[in-house]
């Protein structure tokens, strides 16, 4: 009943909004300016029809999870360096407070500059997504309750055993968190890359023509596929995590 409830309200709001993006884009009176709610759902059904789209958002999709991954495997993999050994910590720090505070999009003109523009969304996701794992994990792995660790130390429990009973559950929400963040950061900076270096076949490329052409409701239109599959990708990453939270609990 509660679900049904929640449900009722979230279509509710979502008329409500469109309601008044139909009344603004009637006071606009142009379409090029902001284009209605239907033109929109009409430019998107045009474009679902046609095999490039989904080539685009399939290319969009690998791409920026690509970079996605090899941030968070880096992230991971640092972290835990980090949080046992205080030099590596020292090392990285620096390096990753330079990361969070650089604008998004100087990375990506600098990616432009040194690589191929089909490689830039995933560079640039990963650059995104790694700092925020790396501060994730490390909190996660400092946080871990330092009389399960002596006990364990005590009792002489092996380290496999010792990393999945005890750090593990530890790091596990730490890292869900910042995977959930991450995503969504890696998304949509992987779309602004492919905006600015315009790789063939994407979803970037599509916006970028969109602006070029003054299709405003095209461009509406990816903008509406950029948030769709932003809230997709996080609701199934989150689903899988966890799933995988309640195998490791049964195992």
């Amino acid at each position: 009943m509660q679900k049904i409830k929640k449900l009722l309200k979230t279509i509710f709001i979502a008329l409500i909004w469109l309601g008044i993006w139909q009344i603004l884009s009637a006071i606009a009176g142009l379409s090029v300016l902001l284009p209605s709610p239907l033109e929109t759902i009409h430019e998107l059904r045009l474009l679902a029809v046609t095999t490039s789209f989904w080539q685009s958002v399939l290319t969009s999709i690998v791409r920026i999870a690509i970079g996605f991954l090899f941030g968070t495997v880096i992230g991971v993999l640092t972290a835990a360096a980090s949080a046992f050994s205080k030099i590596t910590n020292d090392f990285l720090e620096p390096i990753v407070h330079i990361i969070k505070a650089t604008p998004v999009a100087s990375f990506i003109v600098l990616a432009v500059v040194w690589l191929k523009s089909g490689n830039v969304p995933s560079f640039t996701s990963m650059l995104m997504v790694f700092p925020i794992v790396w501060m994730n994990v490390c909190t996660g792995i400092r946080e871990t309750d330092k009389n399960l660790l002596e006990m364990a130390d005590a009792f002489g429990v092996p380290k496999n055993k010792k990393f999945m009973k005890i750090y593990l559950p530890s790091v596990r929400p730490y890292f869900i968190s910042a995977a959930t963040t991450a995503m969504g950061l890696a998304w949509k900076s992987g779309i602004a890359a492919e905006v600015i270096c315009n790789p063939k076949n994407s979803i970037g490329s599509g916006i970028y023509a969109s602006k070029i052409y003054l299709e405003t409701p095209k461009l509406f239109a990816w903008t509406a596929v950029v948030v769709l599959l932003s809230i997709a990708l996080e609701k199934i990453m989150l689903r899988l995590l966890k799933r995988r939270k309640k195998y490791d609990k049964h195992s």
